[in-house]
């Protein structure tokens, strides 16, 4: 840790750790908006525009904190347009293109499953920053988690084929679960000094909620993969992710340096 001439402190990682946090956010916002026009009802092509708003705007704010606590004089802009795919710390799970609407359910119960808890617990973290924008965080979590939830029911306990579609989603992003909970000694030795959140202490929650649901929904949780998703926190990410930056990055990168 050390500081600026302004009097700023710099602390690599918080900034790598609030960064991750921001990724996430980002990413799935950025697939959530993929879905306007496109949800099955009117009311829901707004729902996931909200949702990925709040995401958008979560994003913000912990990037940048990032850009500021990492001391390299870049802010939200340059952190979200203008690093390649190497130097986003998002988990694998947010970055999936969803085959149909089932599956963009069952990507956003499994993520806000985890991420209500972790804000929860951040909330009160050390880090006057990082509790804000937790605090702030967790009252919008709660309501997409549960609009995920509602429309996991909605789907399971329906139809015959609104039931296969919503298993099928749930087996595709079941292999990506399991990184949510890895954690790495960063994370562990903030979590130590208070300021993060120790991820492997949050899957009883969220085995609770997520077992609750799949159980009343009449879902099946899907077997173990051979080879769980993982690296996403190290920049190591799937193919899609090359095409979702590629769209979200392009106009940035099209007219660099120009401002609106």
């Amino acid at each position: 840790m050390s500081s600026h001439a302004s009097g700023a402190v710099v602390d690599p990682p918080v900034a790598v750790y609030a960064s991750r946090l921001g990724d996430d956010a980002l990413i799935l916002a950025q697939r959530l908006g993929g879905w306007i026009t496109r949800a099955p009802q009117l009311e829901e092509d707004v729902a996931l525009a909200n949702i990925g708003l709040d995401l958008l705007g979560q994003a913000r704010m912990l990037l940048s904190y990032a850009g500021e606590r990492e001391g390299l004089g870049r802010g939200e802009d340059e952190l979200a347009h203008l690093r390649d795919e190497r130097g986003f710390g998002n988990v694998q799970l947010v970055e999936g293109q969803d085959a149909d609407f089932g599956e963009a359910v069952a990507r956003l119960l499994v993520f806000s499953a985890y991420q209500l808890p972790l804000y929860r617990g951040l909330s009160t973290s050390s880090d006057a920053t990082l509790a804000a924008i937790a605090a702030k965080a967790v009252k919008e979590v709660a309501y997409h988690r549960d609009h995920a939830t509602q429309w996991a029911l909605r789907l399971g306990a329906g139809t015959d084929e609104s039931h296969r579609r919503m298993q099928a989603g749930l087996d595709s992003v079941w292999p990506f679960v399991d990184e949510l909970f890895e954690g790495d000694d960063l994370e562990r030795r903030l979590a130590a000094d208070g300021v993060a959140v120790d991820s492997t202490a949050l899957r009883a929650e969220w085995s609770a909620h997520v077992g609750e649901i799949l159980v009343r929904s009449t879902l099946t949780e899907p077997a173990p993969g051979a080879a769980p998703a993982t690296g996403g926190r190290r920049g190591v990410h799937t193919e899609a992710m090359g095409y979702l930056l590629a769209e979200m990055q392009h106009l940035v990168r099209s007219h660099p340096g120009a401002t609106w």
